[in-house]
């Protein structure tokens, strides 16, 4: 397992997949070890996957200051993992609460980033998040489903801070809920390290105004992807959340919710190699 040290000397650990041009990729959770990423559906039998465990999760060394957990503080990891590896420019992939940080990155080293790809990503960094309402409409998308009933009253309770969170909603990340997505989230607690996920959006962490003026000028191509299911972030929020950037496209992965490589991971692979194949934003083919 390939380490490196972070600017404060923390030790952080990456794990690499597959061959082929590297591809960064920065978790979610927020604060959830790589490993939930799997290999992102198959995209490692096209591009060698780095995948980063943020200091205090997975593999990688608890910081002394417990302060460096705050999103913007790890802008640093990131560019000391460029580093390490010796790119002058790198392709960025981000899942999730991921996409804030690799938002951050793109603003203050711009340069440093080839193509950004941004999954389901939470827009923070761009002073923008779900609302209640937001999930709740897509939550409401999936009456059909036999476990909707006892879900959806849990949920509504649960955004509402009327009660706490229940497993009956978990469904709702997914846009299958089979043996695959229940597997996938039984790990997450066991992945997660939760101090640290509620220092990393914690006040102070963003500057909306600054990181959008930034981004207003970023060069490089950005995909934003969502998934048609998923309340957070919803088709519309990436929408807002690819208008910050002057080359970005969006894809909306039909049937999918928050972690699309799972729900059809045919489609996510294809879409997301036909943007990393690309040299600049353009039209992706479309899905058979």
């Amino acid at each position: 397992m390939p380490t490196f040290n972070a600017p404060d000397g923390t030790e952080l650990a990456f794990h690499v997949r597959g061959e082929g041009e590297p591809l960064v990729v920065l978790p979610g959770g927020p604060m959830r070890a790589s490993v939930y990423l799997g290999d992102l559906g198959g995209l490692s039998s096209h591009r060698r996957l780095v995948l980063l465990d943020l200091r205090g999760t997975g593999e990688s060394a608890v910081p002394v200051d417990s302060g460096t957990y705050r999103c913007d503080r790890q802008v640093g990891d990131v560019e000391a993992l460029r580093a390490h590896m010796g790119l002058d420019h790198m392709d960025l992939l981000a899942h999730s609460a991921g996409g804030s940080l690799a938002m951050l990155y793109a603003a203050r080293y711009p340069e440093r980033v080839r193509r950004l790809a941004l999954i389901t990503a939470n827009p923070s960094a761009l002073g923008m998040r779900a609302t209640a309402e937001d999930r709740l409409a897509a939550a409401r998308l999936r009456a059909g489903e036999p476990w909707f009933e006892k879900a959806l009253p849990a949920f509504e309770a649960w955004l509402a801070g009327r009660g706490e969170f229940d497993l009956a909603f978990v469904p709702f990340v997914y846009g299958r809920w089979d043996h695959v997505a229940a597997t996938h989230d039984a790990d997450a607690d066991a992945q997660t390290n939760d101090e640290a996920g509620d220092v990393y959006f914690s006040d102070g962490a963003f500057t909306p105004d600054t990181t959008r003026a930034a981004l207003s000028h970023f060069a490089a191509p950005v995909l934003v992807y969502a998934g048609e299911l998923d309340g957070n972030p919803g088709p519309d929020l990436a929408r807002r959340t690819a208008d910050a950037f002057p080359h970005a496209e969006l894809v909306v992965q039909p049937g999918a919710a928050h972690y699309p490589w799972l729900d059809d991971p045919e489609w996510f692979v294809r879409r997301v190699v036909a943007f990393l194949g690309t040299s600049r934003a353009g039209v992706l083919p479309t899905a058979e």
